[in-house]
């Protein structure tokens, strides 16, 4: 009984007691090690936000990169970003809709550990409006490498262009009716688009549609249509305010392919007016 007794009495004092020492159960050292290479790491990507593209030509966008590496900002070797849309991704192919890459990012900055970078796009303005990520990837001269995304928004773009800039009707008498004269509108935006127009004389609501060097010539007397065939009587008269022409012109996809649709408009000459007369058509590109 007495031996049990001091069995039991050493396992609590001696066995199961925590100390520092060299001759206990738990024993503490102390580690070290000397990380001699560090990777760089992609601290911050600055763009833009929203981004406004321009119409009819591309829009540079830039993503500027700070890149971080104790080995010092000389050991970064470059920096790569991919541009793309939420519904690319960053291994998608290139598109000018929605997927852009710049494989060598211009270093502008460097010091100490630092190093930045530019990392530009030419965007082109049928690019999809939405949210954008700019992934960018970095490199050391070891090839290791750190990669961190940053996101903006391309606002819509509601552009358009009208061929020719001048509807010229030509000579007419008065009680004449102009033949068909056509105007191009072309969908410079990134967006599908729904055609409106109004027309002034002098002054916007004037309710003419041509001041002439003797009298002028009442906006109804203006007409259009996206018919080709609609004869005078078919066309809708032109307005003071914006009307829809129910003319819908999609966004361009592809460089060089343009998305263009015709409006066709005539004109009667009512008997008062006489010799030059000037107006204004104005074509107004609206969510589709």
């Amino acid at each position: 009984m007495l031996l049990l007794l001091a069995v039991l009495l050493y396992n609590v004092v001696f066995s199961y007691s925590y100390s520092v020492g060299p001759n206990y159960r738990n024993v503490t050292i102390d580690t070290r090690v000397n990380v001699t290479n560090a990777g760089p790491e992609v601290r911050l990507i600055r763009m833009n936000d929203p981004i406004t593209l321009t119409a009819g030509s591309p829009t540079y966008v830039e993503c500027n990169v700070s890149v971080l590496d104790f080995n010092g900002g000389g050991d970064i070797n470059r920096t790569e970003a991919i541009f793309y849309h939420s519904t690319s991704s960053s291994t998608a192919s290139d598109d000018n809709n929605t997927h852009y890459t710049n494989a060598t990012c211009t270093p502008y900055a460097q010091g100490g550990d630092w190093k930045n970078f530019t990392c530009g796009f030419q965007v082109y303005y049928y690019a999809l409006n939405g949210t954008w990520t700019c992934n960018a990837t970095t490199y050391d001269n070891r090839s290791y490498n750190d990669t961190k995304l940053n996101t903006t928004t391309i606002d819509a773009l509601l552009a358009l262009n009208v061929s020719p800039t001048l509807i010229d009707y030509g000579n007419l008498s008065v009680s004449d009716t102009s033949v068909n004269k056509s105007a191009n509108v072309t969908n410079i935006g990134n967006v599908p688009i729904n055609i409106s127009v109004k027309g002034y004389g002098a002054t916007e609501n004037d309710g003419l549609a041509f001041v002439c060097a003797v009298g002028n010539i009442s906006i109804a007397n203006e007409r259009y249509s996206i018919n080709r065939s609609h004869s005078y009587t078919q066309k809708s008269s032109l307005q003071a305010s914006f009307q829809q022409t129910n003319l819908t012109i999609q966004k361009q996809n592809v460089t060089g392919q343009f998305k263009t649709n015709a409006t066709y408009w005539q004109l009667y000459v009512p008997p008062n007016p006489f010799g030059i007369c000037n107006g204004t058509i104005v074509f107004q590109a609206e969510l589709s």
